[in-house]
């Protein structure tokens, strides 16, 4: 009897271990090295992801073009991700060379300091790997490396954003390409701390083309203008480097966002009920 459990044990553990590496398949002759330009993570953080790919003398050159997958893991569940296309395609990469880009990510806020059992920081789990975007079994995928990021609350002097006016609620849709965002009429304004410092301001938006065309979107700072464009695609992201001269010596400062033409989807979309006159989707504002 004792003999029969060793065995069923035994065949448990190889089984195990099986899944195991069937779950890490690791790639012969690639290894990466996962570095982020800030030196201590927060939630709610725009920072560069430095990945830099080495190949040695085992590797054997891929036969296709594979994607990364950049997977990051909060409690076992998927917080957000940054798969993409490598900056050199997978099928041209050699044996004993180096290939390493720059990418940015947006940790979105998720650490609860309020929470009774929250220690000061919390732990994302890194999978890091590669798959094929043309295979919707899953089989393709190989993971390379898994790794543990502490994440810690924001600096307390981080500014706060309020949406003053000349905006609509926020909206919600996973399907959308925006995920979410607030409409604003011809004119929005948000209050923002002044920290009194340099500051990187990411504003990330849509606008309708098919109801509006050429439509300007110009980005003022108190009184000073920042920035005038018109997009040329459905959805914009644009970021800046403000100097602390330009947010003046109160603690506060505005950020308008005004555009030159608006429409109302009921006079454009047939059957739509919506008589808000509409401007420009306003997806993301960070400034930090």
């Amino acid at each position: 009897m004792l003999k029969k459990i060793s065995i069923i044990s035994l065949i448990l553990v190889m089984a195990f271990i099986s899944i195991q590496c069937k779950k890490k398949a690791a790639v012969a002759g690639v290894d990466v090295t996962v570095t982020f330009s800030e030196e201590k993570l927060s939630d709610n953080l725009i920072t560069d992801v430095n990945y830099t790919w080495k190949t040695d003398s085992k590797f054997v050159k891929m036969g296709q073009d594979f994607n990364v997958f950049v997977h990051f893991w909060h409690n076992g569940n998927l917080l957000f991700s940054d798969d993409h296309i490598p900056a050199v395609e997978t099928s041209k990469w050699e044996p004993e060379k180096e290939y390493a880009y720059t990418r940015r990510i947006y940790i979105p806020t998720f650490v609860d300091e309020f929470d009774p059992d929250f220690k000061g920081e919390e732990t994302l789990k890194l999978s890091l790997g590669f798959f094929s975007p043309y295979d919707r079994s899953g089989k393709s995928k190989q993971e390379i490396i898994e790794k543990k990021l502490k994440v810690f609350p924001p600096p307390l002097d981080t500014p706060e954003i309020i949406y003053e006016e000349g905006w609509f609620d926020q909206e919600i849709n996973p399907e959308s390409f925006l995920k979410q965002w607030r409409w604003m009429g011809k004119t929005a304004k948000c209050i923002i701390d002044n920290p009194h410092r340099d500051a990187l301001l990411v504003i990330k938006g849509g606008l309708n083309l098919e109801s509006v065309k050429d439509q300007k979107v110009i980005l003022k700072i108190n009184d000073l203008t920042l920035d005038e464009f018109i997009p040329t695609e459905s959805s914009f992201e644009k970021s800046y480097n403000i100097k602390k001269e330009m947010l003046g010596d109160g603690n506060e400062f505005h950020l308008t966002i005004s555009t030159d033409k608006t429409f109302v989807p009921a006079e454009n979309t047939p059957n739509s009920t919506d008589k808000r006159e509409l401007g420009l989707q306003i997806s993301f504002i960070y400034f930090r």
